[in-house]
């Protein structure tokens, strides 16, 4: 009888080992992720009332206000307008980032590359710089008056600005691409290193060329991989708030709601109104949701239809 206590005992604990394992992830999602989440429902839901000249105590005072943040948050004009300029911005960024990034990772997966430990470094190391430093390096770069390319512009353009109206956002993009490459190519090169390379010997027997292999067998591998790839940098594209916030003290060609969490940012901390900020940033994240499931529905379509 006692055997059987003790069995039951050791199972108990066994049992219990994995939650006691997943405690502190747990710990951690509620504090960082869910908790703020909630919170910021809890504001969206809420307006500042004011009684009177709106002095004195009790003047002001938090009330309940339904879903009238998120009705004036989708009926702004500035909000979208941001995202028109972040889906602009975005459609560039993506397509050069990911296209270098599986560009670079072929190269590097080639059997006769040189220098490959050098070069997976160096195209790395950009995504290793912050972004605030990585934007305000290129902003000084970008200025008239100190960037070392102003005289080159100017060959082809007498008045060459890179923070004007019409560069700015391809300087931007330009901040994004150049921290962001390194990251995907890792991913993507971690994933070639990973596949057998007998389907490569298999692919070369036949008479393919290198070529051929990267096109025909390399890429079809990569799939998964790419698309992973595409819904982190569509996310990330879409809460883009560094580089337009560094380089606007630099330029008047960038507003204070140049992008969506832009304009959150200053509903925020200079009017001073956090329950339509909070309302705004809900609305984002759930624009942020459906593009990336979106996405993904298409891709999975696409790949059923194939199949």
């Amino acid at each position: 009888m006692t055997g059987t206590k003790r069995s039951g005992a050791r199972v108990a604990r066994a049992g219990a080992a994995p939650y006691l394992f997943l405690a502190p992830a747990v710990v951690l999602f509620v504090l960082f992720m869910a908790l703020p989440i909630g919170y910021t429902i809890y504001l969206s839901l809420r307006r500042t009332q004011v009684s009177g000249l709106g002095l004195g105590r009790g003047s002001r005072r938090e009330v309940f206000a339904g879903l009238d943040n998120y009705a004036a948050a989708i009926g702004d004009a500035e909000l979208w307008l941001g995202w028109l300029r972040v889906l602009g911005y975005g459609a560039l960024v993506l397509t050069v980032m990911l296209g270098l990034a599986l560009i670079f990772a072929l190269m590097l997966d080639t059997a006769h590359v040189r220098l490959a430990r050098f070069s997976r470094i160096a195209i790395f190391l950009p995504y290793a710089v912050p972004g605030v430093a990585a934007t305000l390096l290129w902003g000084f770069l970008y200025l008239p008056s100190l960037s070392p390319f102003q005289g080159l512009l100017e060959l082809f353009d007498g008045e060459a600005n890179l923070l004007g109206a019409g560069t700015v956002v391809y300087s931007m993009a330009n901040v994004a691409v150049w921290g962001g490459v390194g990251f995907n190519m890792l991913v993507l090169y971690t994933t070639l290193r990973a596949v057998p390379r007998e389907y490569y010997e298999a692919a070369r027997i036949d008479g393919a060329t290198e070529l051929q292999i990267a096109l025909r067998v390399k890429i079809p591998l990569l799939t998964p991989a790419i698309i992973l790839t595409t819904v982190f940098s569509l996310i990330a594209t879409v809460q883009v708030f560094t580089e337009p916030t560094a380089l606007r003290p630099l330029t008047n060609t960038i507003g204070s709601t140049w992008s969506p969490l832009m304009k959150v940012y200053r509903d925020a901390f200079v009017a001073g109104d956090l329950y339509s900020a909070a309302a705004t940033a809900i609305v984002i994240a759930g624009i942020a949701l459906v593009l990336s499931f979106g996405f993904l529905r298409i891709v999975k379509n696409r790949a059923f239809g194939e199949g």
